[in-house]
């Protein structure tokens, strides 16, 4: 039934071309009528019904007050009475009431409008002797007009009952709507956040090694081409894992899949294998790395995995970044109780711990931070008491099925 509920601009269209209708109709009824006061009573009646939307209430209290100096002014032994009464035009006080109905937004509005009609058509029945009128309607007739009192209500609260609902399930979809646009942005923050920190592990990581082994190999190119050779090799192959993973990462950009399967795929899964390649690469750039993994074959997700290879490679990168060569670096894994415990120490070369890791910067750690946390573990990082830094991270470990 879309006339009932309209929109756009025929409902902005038919909402005061039906407020002139109905005060068109009272008015042409009142001029039915010889009184000398029935057309200035219908006219006022029909032009407060032109504000029937905005102040129903108000509507409908002036409606009835001119319905009562109508009534006054009957006078029924007279030929030509000032007023006549009941009268057509006092349909207008059945339309007040059904813009009372309709539009009011106090609950309570609408049952005493319908009530304060019934109690006026009974006194005029059964009470008109006590306000100095002539009775206008016997019993019959006083049952027709609280059946069309009842029906003109029952239709009107129909509509009331409809409007509510057809805003209700627009307030709904538009709820939906923005919860739905809320979650995309979610998404699509969640999905920058990852890429960012994938961005900083490969560049941050990769820069940091072949710059060491660049500068390596240029201090012993000339005393020792051996040194030199494995330096330029170990440059290559970084050179080329940070390609590989920077083409992943730009394809997911390109594509635009955040948080899909495809998506995932297109990133390298790193095994915990893949830490004593680091950790390598870590040692020919002059640290001491002692590395011990004792997690079980197959015990973590690539999720997990990929946490702690990150975590590791993040803080290799920080030691080679701020401690420089010659440093130590303890490298622990285990799990313990279905949480995977990472611990990374060093020693800083021998430099006060003021000046250790992650004093400079500090994204390598609220990018660790943020991996721990939306795998539900914890996180925590400072200086150690007199030289170097200390990362300790705890993730849950989800059990397989």
């Amino acid at each position: 039934m879309p006339w009932i509920t309209p929109s756009g601009r025929y409902a902005r269209a038919l909402g005061p071309a039906t407020d002139v209708a109905l005060a068109l109709a009272v008015l042409l009824a009142a001029q039915r009528y010889a009184g000398d006061y029935d057309l200035l009573l219908g006219g006022l009646m029909a032009l407060a019904l032109l504000a029937r939307r905005k102040r129903p209430a108000t509507v409908m209290a002036a409606v009835m007050a001119l319905a009562l100096a109508q009534f006054l002014l009957y006078e029924p032994y007279v030929a030509d009475p000032p007023a006549h009464a009941p009268a057509a035009y006092d349909v207008a006080v059945l339309f007040a009431m059904m813009s009372v109905v309709h539009h009011s937004r106090i609950p309570w509005m609408p049952y005493a409008a319908g009530g304060a009609v019934l109690l006026a058509t009974g006194a005029g029945t059964a009470g008109a002797s006590l306000l100095g009128m002539e009775p206008f309607a016997d019993g019959g007739m006083l049952l027709v007009y609280w059946g069309l009192t009842l029906t003109v209500w029952l239709t009107a609260f129909a509509l009331q009952t409809r409007r509510l609902y057809a805003e209700s399930q627009a307030a709904r979809a538009r709820a939906a709507e923005r919860e739905q646009e809320q979650r995309v942005r979610l998404a699509a923050a969640r999905e920058r956040a990852e890429i960012a920190r994938e961005l900083h592990d490969v560049v941050a990581h990769s820069l940091a090694v072949m710059t060491l082994q660049a500068d390596g190999a240029g201090a012993v190119l000339r005393k020792s081409p051996d040194m030199a050779e494995s330096a330029l090799k170990t440059i290559a192959a970084t050179g080329r894992d940070a390609i590989d993973d920077m083409h992943r990462i730009v394809r997911v950009l390109r594509e635009g899949r955040p948080d899909t399967e495809g998506a995932q795929e297109d990133r390298r899964l790193v095994t915990l294998d893949e830490i004593e390649v680091v950790a390598d690469r870590a040692r020919t750039a002059g640290l001491t790395v002692d590395l011990s993994v004792e997690v079980d074959e197959g015990r973590l997700s690539p999720a997990e995995e990929m946490t702690a290879f990150r975590i590791v490679q993040e803080c290799l990168t920080n030691v080679l970044r701020h401690a420089g060569t010659g440093a130590g670096v303890d490298i622990r894994l285990r799990e313990e109780r279905g949480t995977l415990l990472i611990d990374v120490t060093d020693d800083g070369a021998g430099a006060l711990a003021g000046r250790g890791v992650g004093t400079s910067g500090g994204n390598g750690l609220v990018g660790m931070r943020e991996r721990v946390e939306l795998a539900g573990g914890s996180f925590e990082a400072g200086p150690r008491l007199g030289s170097g830094w200390h990362v300790r991270a705890s993730v849950p470990v989800r059990k397989k099925r």
